[in-house]
């Protein structure tokens, strides 16, 4: 890859937020104070994000996306993507039943975004599509664990990061030591 290819790939990650915040901003009926207000960043701030100016701290990411109630990836997305590309699209219509599990428990799935349905919709339970039981545990595995990276985003934001970290690499020592 060329020097002017990596610079524009790089400036395309730095307008993906911006577009985001824009097309959320649309969706929730937002302004850019109603913004300010719900993830308390300053408004320069926004703006250089949108005008993708700057190349916001992860901090700052977590912040914004908390205050819109969204998952950080989705500030990441391909905002002219719409709809579903052919893979997401054939996983859901082979699981029709997943379909079914999700309108039946909406509490479940209430802080759901896209990906999140993609990837629930593409498990294929042992000979075939998921049962309704295994959906649901699928569901369910998917928000512990998504609530366990919730925090441990929390935690490194904080002064017991360090402890976290080594706490992590012991464990991942320990799971992944061969005899």
């Amino acid at each position: 890859m060329q020097a002017t290819q990596i610079d524009s790939s790089l400036r395309g990650l730095r307008l993906l937020p911006g577009a985001n915040i824009r097309r959320l901003m649309a969706r929730l009926d937002m302004t850019l104070q109603d913004v300010v207000a719900a993830t308390g960043l300053d408004e320069r701030t926004l703006r250089s994000m949108m005008h993708g100016t700057t190349r916001p701290h992860a901090r700052t990411l977590h912040k914004l996306a908390h205050g819109l109630g969204v998952a950080t990836d989705e500030l990441f997305q391909d905002p002219f993507s719409g709809g579903l590309n052919g893979q997401a699209a054939f996983d859901r219509a082979t699981n029709p039943l997943v379909a079914e599990v999700i309108d039946e428990n909406p509490e479940i799935f209430a802080d759901w975004q896209n990906a999140d349905f993609d990837e629930l919709f593409s498990r294929m339970g042992v000979g075939g599509e998921l049962t309704e039981e295994g959906t649901l545990a699928a569901a369910m595995a998917m928000n512990a664990r998504r609530e366990l990276q919730y925090q441990v985003s929390v935690i490194m934001e904080t002064r017991e990061a360090d402890l976290l970290r080594e706490f992590v690499e012991m464990l991942f020592r320990r799971v992944t030591e061969v005899g």
